[in-house]
């Protein structure tokens, strides 16, 4: 058998998985902001048929998922079952970091969102439906 083993000491800005694989981590980070509205790091959006996960490594995230929203602190996750409108956001003026489990089908999706130079509206609910997604905000 022939296994794969990947690392990324540190994580930070990096993510490590397969394309044909069953899930992605990547680490991210908000600098936070002003005091004000919620600042969202993704429109309101959903997965069809895939799950994501965050888990918090410093300072806290705040995630919207159906009605409910529930602020994480370091040393909490949180889970999103497919199906489920979400989105989320650093609530407070400090640093967060935090790791974002996905499907590699999410992971796609996030680096093609990066790699567009046309973000119109159009574009981009064409893109989130290539992934079984939607863009709803």
């Amino acid at each position: 058998m022939n296994k794969i083993i990947q690392t990324a000491p540190p994580l930070a800005g990096n993510a490590m998985g397969l394309t044909k694989g069953d899930f992605w981590v990547a680490e991210w980070q908000d600098p936070g902001g002003p005091p004000g509205p919620p600042r969202y790091i993704a429109p309101l959006h959903i997965h069809h048929k895939d799950d994501e996960a965050w888990y918090v490594l410093e300072g806290s995230l705040c995630v919207q998922s159906g009605d409910a929203i529930v602020e994480a602190h370091a040393g909490a996750g949180v889970f999103v079952p497919k199906g489920t409108p979400h989105t989320y956001w650093n609530p407070s003026q400090q640093k967060t970091r935090y790791l974002l489990i996905m499907t590699a089908k999410i992971y796609s999706l996030i680096r093609d969102i990066h790699e567009m130079t046309d973000r119109s509206p159009a574009r981009l609910k064409a893109l989130f439906e290539k992934y079984d997604s939607e863009l709803l905000g």
